[in-house]
């Protein structure tokens, strides 16, 4: 993201959508957004919202609010069902944006548009389950039951990394519980943000029921979590954010819910199929380049098989060709913009001084067509004890390190000994070994046999500790975040009944 200048033109002009109408924001900050395989390519530009444009989309949010509560919710998942029609018509062309914009390949950009229609298709048919509950009374001729209700008004704010899938994991279930949304996509994917508004928009979203304001959290974040017609916070981003973002909501009584992050680890075992471990750890460690926060970014290997995986790794990675993810042979892209790059290499910088040994990569790439983007080598650490930095903290990149064990409950200190629990993965064909490593990993997701990364539409996403707060995400987790439960009695007796049940 940078400041544009008198000089540069960009070929889409990104507007504001509020209430049903396409509008400029109301800053004069102007931002640009530029491929990160190729910084000279300027791929849309929008002036950002200021604190009035979201005070508009809180008011657009608020007066569409109970007409749309008040739709049926076969009706609210219908509508999700179309969107979901129109984003697997367009999803190739969605996918090549998002490699453009974001900079993960496009096998993998097609892999998110999957993910997230899938998403949107499992939340549709919610419309057709959003069910209460019904319970024997201790009073005769009583009818008990629950139903639940949406809440509102919800925001909701969403990171650059997965650019179309969280934001419709996000945006699915409050819509279709009944809820008015307003939506602050990163800035650095301003685009695919854009195109997820025009879809809902092009399904038949009434006007004011999903608001989008593009531009900074700092001017607009606060709003966008403090304004009081604001019921609940879905939140996906940094740790500091988050944790600021839980506070603001906890003293004012709204609901939230906070993905902060992983420092994931992968255990293989002495007895793990390596080819099989092989796989799952290079997919978790390099997919994406390494920014997804259920990325693996530490092994631990028990040290009677350490040598010969980690030859096996090494072989691997230097198969790995860091590119433009439009080629096809490339298989693995750029870091999302000069910041993080930096971050990246500051990371693999602290690991070296801190005496962790490079054993391959960590070179910022400029050779060639490369030097106009933000690359960086898949790298490879060993020797990693739990003090380091590049053990503790998150990266956001391809780097793994390499931790080497004896025993299981060494392995198993070693896994929990982060602040973060978002997943983890264990390799091993012992199943009271896996049991135990399910039993006592603390976190939100374990795999057993496979990587540390997914998630599907019909379970519960999220994690522990300082990997997040509040509710699970996808599943029924999820719907039920954006609702309200509420208790009813019906007594048809017709008279006054005395009891001392209460």
């Amino acid at each position: 993201m940078k400041t544009l200048t008198k000089t540069e033109k960009a070929p889409a002009n990104l507007k504001q959508y509020i209430a049903g109408k396409w509008i400029e924001g109301g800053s004069e900050r102007q931002v640009v957004s530029t491929n990160p395989a190729d910084a000279r390519q300027v791929l849309a530009q929008f002036r950002c919202a200021d604190k009035n444009d979201a005070l508009s989309a809180l008011a657009a949010a608020s007066q569409a609010a109970l007409a749309w509560r008040n739709t049926t919710p076969p009706a609210r998942g219908r509508i999700l069902a179309k969107a979901a029609q129109i984003a697997r018509e367009r999803a190739p062309e969605l996918a090549a944006l998002m490699t453009r914009e974001e900079g993960k390949i496009l096998a993998e950009a097609k892999g998110e548009m999957d993910k997230g229609i899938t998403l949107m298709e499992w939340f549709a048919g919610e419309g057709l389950r959003f069910m209460g509950i019904t319970a024997p009374s201790e009073l005769p001729k009583n009818l008990l039951y629950t139903v639940r209700q949406p809440l509102g008004v919800v925001s909701i704010i969403t990171p650059w990394n997965f650019p179309w899938a969280i934001p419709v994991w996000k945006i699915s279930p409050a819509l279709v519980a009944g809820n008015a949304v307003v939506f602050k996509p990163a800035s650095l994917v301003p685009a695919m943000a854009v195109e997820i508004v025009k879809i809902f928009e092009q399904a038949g979203l009434p006007p004011g029921v999903l608001n989008l304001v593009l531009g900074a959290g700092s001017a607009l974040g606060d709003t966008l979590v403090e304004d009081p017609r604001i019921r609940a916070v879905s939140f996906t981003g940094s740790n500091s954010i988050g944790q600021r973002v839980h506070g603001i909501c906890g003293k004012r009584g709204a609901k939230v819910t906070c993905e902060m992050g992983g420092k994931n680890p992968a255990i293989v075992w002495d007895d793990a199929d390596l080819e099989l471990a092989l796989g799952g750890v290079v997919k978790g460690a390099f997919g994406a380049t390494g920014q997804r926060c259920t990325a693996t970014s530490r092994l631990i290997i028990h040290e009677k098989v350490a040598d010969e995986f980690q030859s096996m790794l090494l072989s691997e990675m230097k198969k790995i060709k860091v590119g433009d993810g439009m080629n096809p042979a490339v298989g693995m892209g750029p870091a999302v913009d000069a910041a993080q790059l930096k971050t990246d290499l500051d990371y693999i910088e602290i690991a070296k001084t801190q005496g962790a040994k490079l054993v391959y990569g960590g070179r910022h790439l400029q050779e060639g067509d490369l030097k106009h983007g933000y690359f960086v080598e898949p790298t490879l650490f060993e020797g990693v004890t739990p003090s380091m930095r590049i053990f503790k903290e998150e990266v956001f990149g391809p780097v793994l390190s390499v931790t080497r064990v004896k025993t299981f409950a060494q392995a198993m200190e070693a896994a929990n000994a982060v602040e973060f629990g978002l997943t983890s993965a264990i390799y091993t064909q012992d199943l009271t070994l896996a049991m135990r490593f399910a039993d006592e990993m603390e976190a939100g997701m374990v795999h057993v046999n496979s990587p540390t990364v997914g998630g599907e539409a019909q379970v519960p996403f999220g994690g522990v500790k300082r990997s997040g707060v509040g509710e699970r995400e996808m599943s029924k987790e999820g719907l039920h975040f954006f609702t309200e439960l509420k208790t009813v009695f019906i007594d048809y007796t017709g008279k006054r009944r005395e009891s001392n049940l209460y």
